[in-house]
């Protein structure tokens, strides 16, 4: 059965595919929305993982939500409500002491390790915000689709570009170019002297990113992080009561209220294309769907390599998609508590402001890159650190919707595992989920023993559940070379696919991964400016 009633179709209900169909219906188009699970929401959703405890499935803080999106699909008016951690991390040491960043008490705290630190910390805060406050007007800008030869200089001096950076002196610019291409350890190294600081600082550079910080270009991976802001405070963290899948609703809300129409259990199988334009989609039930444009929000190497028939694309194309770097050193493990973790560096299990922020397993940035090489290596087993970070954060802290009274939901954010282990991951999913669990009980002794169950997502499971291939958590490296013009491709940094008629609105287009709601805005944008249409997002 072939159908013809919606001038857009949208491949994916992530939470960019949502907010690229709000866009457009918007504007008077007639959207649907094809989504592959029984949930909308992609990898920003909450699910019940264990009977009476539900929490964010994947993606699990907030930040990069961009305020513009939040105003114009009326998130909060739908019900979102984000509250923010009390401070930003709390780092147990091997020695038995903790590190605290973040709150009143920062400047105190970070001069126990070194006054020198101390007084240059809001030195590197502003450097940092100088940065930013230009790149996040760029976010919201379509590159300069370069088609052949592209260098960082070529996008720094478009025009586009150029007028944003005018705002930058010379002191400025230099710091932008360091971001770029240095990494995040030389960066570090240079400002500051504590390891305990440059370790929770250090962690946002390798977030989803399977690297060592000392991994040139990882300073831009830390820059990403900082790009947002949590009720009006740049570069917070906060909470979605609910959990992620918060987000998602709320958007899909605004979804309906503009007449966009969803279909969930809606898998599309392939891609049709005529005369080297897509006109629709094949989906896996026989039925399919025919519209003026289709939108893609899948991972870039997915949509190709899976729904475009071979021989449809240019060899050129082809051959470079096959390239296109995807793989994360990320594990996810979702967890039901009888109690709080008992920390040696804190002692108590009753509810303290460490247990809302975000506590960080892994001392140092050498910690880190070791942890790197172990995995990278698989000198020691099939594939992963021996010594892993973790990253621990506990939302029932924040948001009692989630677990039953007096018990508690994690989330553990966990690196560096190899994207592809000896002897596939089905094999070892447990051995390493109880690596861990050892791994925070180790400085949380009570840990182990107050675990009630858990869920356990490899790189695998990532990717057979949301789409992320390798388990890479933002559809693509952030590589200079997939970053701006040059993502995913040359060519298509502009939102416009390998074929007509068919666009890009997922994190792997500009300004990738992360719940911002960018991608799928911009894409909106040049889609109505093909179609002549309006309202456009500015």
């Amino acid at each position: 059965m072939t159908t013809r009633d919606s001038d857009i179709l949208i491949i994916g209900g992530g939470h960019n595919g949502l907010v690229c169909a709000a866009y457009l219906a918007g504007a008077g188009l007639q959207v649907r929305v094809l989504e592959r699970r029984g949930i909308v929401g992609g990898a920003a959703v909450t699910e019940e993982f264990l009977p009476g405890f539900r929490n964010s499935s994947a993606s699990y803080t907030v930040s990069l939500l961009n305020p513009r999106v939040i105003a114009d699909l009326r998130l909060a008016e739908h019900g979102l409500r984000v509250v923010e951690r009390p401070y930003a991390n709390f780092l147990p040491l091997p020695d038995g002491r903790a590190f605290r960043l973040g709150g009143e008490r920062t400047h105190d705290e970070v001069a126990q390790w070194s006054s020198r630190d101390a007084q240059r910390l809001p030195a590197y805060y502003a450097m940092l915000e100088r940065v930013v406050v230009v790149l996040r007007e760029l976010m919201l800008r379509t590159p300069p689709n370069v088609s052949d030869r592209f260098v960082l200089a070529d996008w720094l001096g478009s025009l586009s570009v150029a007028k944003q950076l005018k705002h930058l002196d010379m002191r400025g610019r230099r710091d932008l170019l360091d971001l770029f291409t240095k990494s995040a350890g030389e960066m570090l190294d240079h400002w500051f002297e504590s390891e305990p600081l440059k370790a929770v600082l250090g962690w946002d550079s390798v977030v989803g990113n399977f690297a060592s910080p000392y991994t040139p270009g990882s300073a831009y991976v830390l820059l990403h992080h900082v790009f947002g802001e949590v009720n009006g405070k740049s570069g917070a963290w906060g909470h979605a009561i609910g959990g992620m899948g918060a987000i998602s609703e709320a958007i899909a809300r605004e979804c309906a209220a503009r007449g966009v129409v969803v279909e969930t259990d809606a898998e599309v199988a392939r891609l049709l294309v005529e005369g080297g334009k897509s006109v629709g989609v094949a989906l896996a039930d026989g039925r399919e769907f025919r519209a003026a444009a289709v939108v893609s929000n899948l991972n870039p190497k997915l949509l190709y390599t899976k729904l475009v028939e071979p021989g449809v694309l240019d060899d050129d194309t082809a051959q470079r998609i096959e390239r296109y770097r995807c793989g994360s050193g990320t594990f996810r493990m979702n967890v039901a508590l009888s109690e709080l973790p008992d920390f040696s560096a804190a002692p108590g299990t009753q509810l303290q402001p460490h247990h809302q922020s975000g506590i960080l397993v892994g001392h140092s940035l050498r910690y880190f890159e070791q942890a790197y090489f172990d995995a990278k290596s698989k000198e020691h087993n099939p594939g992963w650190s021996r010594a892993p970070i973790v990253e621990l954060v506990i939302s029932s802290t924040l948001d009692d919707t989630l677990a039953p009274p007096g018990q508690h939901v994690a989330s553990l954010f966990c690196q560096h595992v190899h994207p592809d282990v000896d002897g596939g991951w089905d094999a070892h999913r447990d051995t390493v989920a109880k690596l861990m669990i050892d791994t925070v009980d180790a400085c949380a002794p009570n840990f182990r023993r107050s675990v009630l169950g858990y869920k356990a997502l490899t790189p695998l499971d990532l990717e057979r559940t949301f789409g992320l291939v390798g388990g890479d958590i933002f559809h693509g490296s952030l590589g200079l070379d997939q970053l701006f013009s040059a993502r995913p491709l040359l060519g298509q940094g502009n939102y416009r696919g390998a074929l007509g008629n068919l666009y890009l609105c997922g994190s792997g287009t500009h300004p990738g991964g992360g719940v911002t709601g960018l991608p799928g805005r911009n894409a909106a944008r040049e889609i109505l400016r093909d179609l002549k249409r309006g309202p456009r997002p500015s």
